[in-house]
This record gives C-alpha cells, sequence and structure tokens, in this order.
C-alpha cells in the first residue's frame, strides 16, 4: 500500500534560514542500493546470532576485510551518499535507523511501521530498551517535519516501557503534535503490536535551531 503523505505544511524556506543545519534532499539512486541495504542489514543480524568455528569466523573476516577495501575508495562527506536520504527504503536507507516505513504523515501526525530484527535484540527474546528511543526520536524528527516547523534538535525524550517489545512481530508507532510554545515544538508517540497492546510510550520536546546553532 502507498503511503499517505500529506506534505501541505512544509515550507522548503524555512531550511535556508534557521539554524546551521544543512538542507537535506531526498534521492533516489540506482536499483541496486536497497537490496545493498538489505543485505547489510542481514549480515548485522548474522554478526550477532551466527554460532560458528573460528575457522568460519576467518573467512568471514577476510570477506569483509575484501568489501571494505572495494568500498573505501567511495567513502563520501555527509549527504553525499544515499544513506539516510531515501524516503521510499525502510530506514531512509540508513543502517542505523531501524528498517521502518513511514504510512501516513502529514500535519496532524505520522505513523510507522515495521519490526525490529535480530540485530535489536537485548535479551531473552526483547527489543534492547535503548533501541525505542532512536525510534521515538526519529519520528519526532518526522512530526516536526510535516507538522512544517523549522528546523529542530531534541531537548529531551522521556519513554515509558509499558511492555516488553517482541522481535520480528508487526508493529506500528504514531506520534503527534502535542503543544507549540515559540520556538518548542512539544509531541509524544506510542508503540503497538497489530492487537493494539501498547508497547511504549514517549514525550519530547523539539527546540527550533537559532541561526548561529549547528
Amino acid at each position: 500500500m502507498e503511503p499517505v503523505i500529506d506534505a501541505s505544511a512544509i515550507d522548503p524556506d524555512r531550511y535556508e534560514k534557521h539554524g546551521g543545519f544543512p538542507k537535506v534532499t531526498g534521492v533516489e539512486p540506482g536499483p541496486h542500493f536497497g537490496p545493498f541495504v538489505e543485505a547489510m542489514r542481514t549480515l548485522q543480524d548474522l554478526a550477532v546470532s551466527v554460532d560458528c568455528p573460528d575457522e568460519a569466523f576467518a573467512g568471514a573476516l577476510d570477506k569483509a576485510r575484501e568489501l571494505i577495501e572495494f568500498l573505501e575508495p567511495y567513502r563520501a562527506p555527509e549527504l553525499r551518499g544515499p544513506a539516510g536520504r531515501v524516503v521510499s527504503l525502510p530506514g531512509r536507507g540508513s543502517l542505523l535507523m531501524p528498517p521502518w516505513h513511514t504510512v501516513e504523515a502529514g500535519p496532524t501526525g505520522v505513523r510507522m511501521r515495521g519490526r525490529f530484527r535480530r540485530y535489536h535484540l537485548g535479551g531473552n527474546g526483547a527489543v534492547h530498551g535503548g533501541v525505542l528511543p532512536l525510534l521515538f526520536d526519529d519520528l519526532f524528527g518526522a512530526l516536526v517535519h510535516y507538522a512544517g516547523r523549522p528546523i529542530s534538535r531534541t531537548a529531551f525524550l522521556h519513554v515509558n516501557y509499558r511492555k516488553i517489545t517482541p522481535l520480528e512481530v508487526p508493529l506500528v508507532v504514531e506520534g503527534t503534535v502535542d503543544r507549540i510554545d515559540g520556538r518548542k515544538t512539544f509531541v509524544s508517540a506510542r508503540l503497538r503490536d497489530e492487537s493494539e497492546t501498547l508497547l511504549a510510550d514517549c514525550e519530547g520536546l523539539m527546540v527550533q535551531l537559532l541561526p548561529w546553532q549547528p
């Protein structure tokens, strides 16, 4: 299903006038970038889950070093590579971000769907508690963007862990802008499973950058 995106509140001129944050533009790379990122996510899963003889680790190390040597000449500065800027890919093509899709976004809120992988394991089948603030923080950035607010930084996050968040289960997170006070945007979000069970919720404060702030 195609995402429902309402970008009517976004004023592109604001990104040139507030703070020293560089203007980020989306890109559409060639057809191999998406599968490459997915393969790398699978390698992350394997790196934290395999149990093999040391000889196998040695062989994997050789292959990893070959890949590093192959890619090193293409290392680029921030905002040159596609990672983090491909809005059509889970996590915008960034390995740092959980691989979630934005399915609905607009001035009234943002909804994302996805699942956590083995790479995100904390213990005993549960997602690591430190991963959830990352998901919420990424969502809050999208909230500010689609609400038409200027470039902002996170001032605080407060996460309530209501239940264990499981791995490899379809989940949904949705957030809203609750209040605006000058440079401050107060936001909140809720993470649920498909049965609507609340797993975690979060409130945060996003503060508009001043002209001299990076």
